[in-house]
């Protein structure tokens, strides 16, 4: 087993995959006292469905002492430290956002393929920048069980790699809207995966992975967090000591080379 409970071939499924489990990356009863400070920001009542009127409700950052916990256990810094390389990233002072779904037959109407916005242009408009500082990777905390029915994060496997030709490709940071659609046609050849775990998990996501939401048709409420890890530096693919993170971009722009 290597640092932060990730193996080898954890490690290499990351650079194909693009995404890898943490089990146990923080503790359950931690999940469920921080579940319960998210239930009271919501508004509803656990115990009474009919409180749950939204497919989705966003609960903003925390950065409350039991999320600041969740975040930085030893076994994820470890795992941080494998996946994007010690020194590398930025410990986190809190946790957000967290898009709560619940059970419900309208639609969602988030749940569009994409990679995540890294920050914005001069415009002031969402872009995609493959060298951002900003996201080294995406982590998704699962707060609650999340089965196949609770609306887990779908994510396209192996997407990071085409969305690393698409975006390195591009002369500037592409807009975030605009290049979605893009990313979406690129991938659809891709296997599809579910986010699912059980409380305390983190899936540790490429920062080009393509993912989106889903509709909710399960019976319990799903809480999760799906923050960045911020790097220390920007992603640079061509340098000799790469991260994983910066290996799986390397093999993605090289893979044509003789």
């Amino acid at each position: 087993m290597g640092d932060g409970g990730l193996t080898d071939g954890d490690v290499e499924r990351f650079r194909q995959d693009g995404a890898v489990r943490l089990d146990g990356a923080f503790p359950r009863e931690l999940a469920d006292e921080c579940r319960h400070l998210l239930w009271t920001a919501t508004g509803c009542a656990e115990d009474d469905p009919s409180t749950w009127t939204q497919p989705v409700i966003r609960v903003e950052a925390r950065s409350d002492a039991p999320f600041r916990a969740a975040a930085n256990t030893p076994r994820l810094h470890a795992a941080f430290d494998r996946l994007a390389g010690a020194g590398r990233w930025v410990p986190r002072a809190g946790l957000g956002t967290f898009p709560i779904r619940f059970p419900s037959a309208e639609p969602p109407g988030d749940d569009g393929w994409h990679a995540e916005a890294t920050g914005v242009n001069e415009s002031g408009a969402l872009v995609v920048d493959p060298a951002s500082r900003e996201r080294v990777l995406l982590l998704l905390f699962l707060f609650s069980d999340v089965g196949p029915d609770d609306a887990p994060t779908r994510i396209r496997l192996g997407s990071h790699l085409d969305a690393a030709r698409v975006l390195c490709a591009a002369p500037k940071p592409p807009e975030f809207f605009a290049v979605a659609g893009e990313l979406e046609r690129a991938t659809r050849g891709r296997p599809e995966g579910s986010a699912t775990g059980s409380a305390g998990d983190v899936w540790l996501c490429h920062p080009y992975l393509v993912h989106a939401a889903q509709p909710h048709r399960g019976t319990r409420v799903r809480f999760m967090a799906q923050p960045p890890l911020a790097g220390a530096g920007p992603i640079d693919p061509h340098r000799a000591d790469r991260s994983p993170v910066e290996e799986a971009v390397h093999r993605a722009l090289h893979a044509d080379a003789s």
